[in-house]
């Protein structure tokens, strides 16, 4: 898997894309989650998890999650919106860059997923199974839309 320009190899996921496990997790959000629409963008060799949501939170006329797994069990879940909101969990190297993230599990906060050492924090989802991890962000992504709020979107306890 190449890296974008000017990223560093830290920074980046390691390893190629996992079909198996981004099947996995589009058969989880297909029967669990009715606002969402989850399709890889090549079946054969997919690159990423493409999760269309019928409606955004806070306000937000719809929204998106992309999904990235890799074989070597590291991920990114990026959701996007119609009001130009962006968050994202993620597991994967980082170089110690992200000083309040002691691990490899970390989280971008809205409305921008910042990558600023300073607001990068660690994530409340410690599991690694593609399985769990997925429930886990469905459960954040619904408790912050029910509460129209995205406080709850990193505040789970283990699992969430």
């Amino acid at each position: 898997m190449s890296n974008p320009a000017g990223t560093e190899e830290s920074h980046s996921l390691r390893g190629p894309i996992d079909r198996s496990a981004l099947i996995t997790i589009r058969d989880i959000i297909d029967e669990t989650e009715p606002l969402a629409t989850p399709s890889l963008d090549d079946y054969l060799n997919p690159s990423v998890l493409e999760i269309s949501l019928k409606d955004g939170l806070c306000g937000a006329d719809n929204g998106r999650i992309d999904v990235q797994w890799t074989v070597r069990g590291d991920y990114k879940f990026h959701y996007t919106d119609s009001k130009g909101v962006n968050f994202r969990w993620g597991k994967h190297p980082h170089d110690g860059d992200y000083i309040h993230v002691p691990g490899l599990e970390h989280y971008h906060p809205p409305p921008n997923a910042s990558s600023d050492p300073d607001e990068v924090e660690e994530s409340c989802i410690k599991q690694s199974p593609e399985a769990l991890v997925t429930r886990a962000v469905l459960k954040l992504w619904r408790v912050a839309y029910h509460s129209q709020s995205y406080d709850p979107l990193n505040a789970g306890s283990n699992p969430p």
